[in-house]
């Protein structure tokens, strides 16, 4: 736990934007989760920034997360400080190029910003390439480092260049060419930031985009939102598709159906009877009962498909 000199010095440096012992079941969309020592929401840069080589100094981790809707928190909670970027990360800082004979604008978001925000702004702008996030909740730092997508694009389709933060305060742009994208995932060659110590933060993303008919841009983000609506469950909290789809064949939805577990439950956690691939809680879960639920769904699909499913959430805490 911290110790008293620790919370004094958050306290006097955040206010009311620190809270001790924070459950963090209010911070994650499948509502599940223990405490973090604290949770910050920094209100400038500045302040971001002397958290994190505070805690450096002092040894003690501190995880940035977004809007928390692919993140998995044990019950045990987090031994450490929790931050949120929304109130020092947050806007549509920067619009560059004209989209003359059709070429690129890019716009640059911070990575506090709602991702739905950064689309919402694409289509007000006449700028094409951001429907496909259309739908997907958290922020836009969390899309990239998640490789945020669905059927229609992912965010290595449209990103440019990112910001990151070292942990020795330092700065780098990193562009397209050096970030290598896979599935819900980005990694990038560590020579490139100079440190082998910990993961550098994202701070803004650069987003390469076309000029469009706004109205046409609408009309398809009404269509392309209808659509989540219709096949995707809603009423009760969810991170969204739980596991990996496999390379080839059917989706984890599919297998898990074929599977006969649609509408299976553990406790508080139950597979959706609308959609296989989501986990929902049903208004008292644990992390141990989405944990428990996850393994049955593997150990099953494996048994009677031989087939492997990884989990899409991040699973943190202990």
């Amino acid at each position: 736990m911290l110790n008293p000199d620790s919370k004094k010095w958050l306290a006097k440096l955040f206010g009311k934007n620190v809270k001790f012992n924070e459950p963090m079941s209010r911070h994650t969309s499948l509502r599940v989760g223990g405490p973090a020592w604290a949770f910050v929401t920094p209100e400038s840069f500045e302040k971001f920034l002397e958290l994190i080589r505070w805690s450096k100094k002092n040894g003690i981790y501190c995880m940035v997360i977004g809007g928390g809707t692919n993140l998995l928190i044990k019950d045990g909670g987090i031994n450490g400080i929790v931050v949120v970027l929304k109130k020092c990360l947050d806007g549509i800082t920067g619009i560059a190029g004209t989209g003359g004979e059709k070429g690129p604008v890019i716009i640059t978001a911070m990575a506090g910003t709602r991702l739905q925000t950064l689309c919402s702004f694409a289509i007000d702008n006449g700028l094409e390439g951001m429907n496909f996030a259309i739908g997907i909740p958290g922020t836009v730092g969390g899309a990239i480092i998640m490789n945020a997508g669905a059927a229609y694009g992912s965010i290595a389709g449209v990103i440019d260049s990112i910001k990151v933060l070292l942990l020795t305060g330092e700065t780098r742009v990193i562009l397209r060419q050096n970030l290598q994208f896979d599935y819900r995932k980005l990694t990038w060659d560590r020579k490139i930031t100079d440190i082998d110590d910990g993961q550098p933060i994202i701070l803004s993303g650069c987003f390469s985009l076309r000029p469009s008919d706004p109205q046409r841009l609408k009309k398809q983000a009404v269509e392309i939102l209808k659509a989540r609506k219709k096949r995707q469950p809603s009423g009760f909290p969810s991170a969204g598709c739980f596991f990996k789809n496999p390379a080839s064949g059917k989706t984890a939805g599919e297998l898990i159906d074929l599977a006969g577990l649609k509408g299976k439950s553990i406790g508080g956690a139950k597979i959706s009877s609308k959609h296989a691939n989501f986990i929902v809680n049903k208004g008292n879960a644990s992390a141990v009962d989405m944990l428990a639920l996850m393994e049955l769904v593997q150990k099953k699909v494996l048994k009677i498909f031989n087939i492997e499913l990884e989990s899409e959430i991040t699973i943190v805490g202990v």
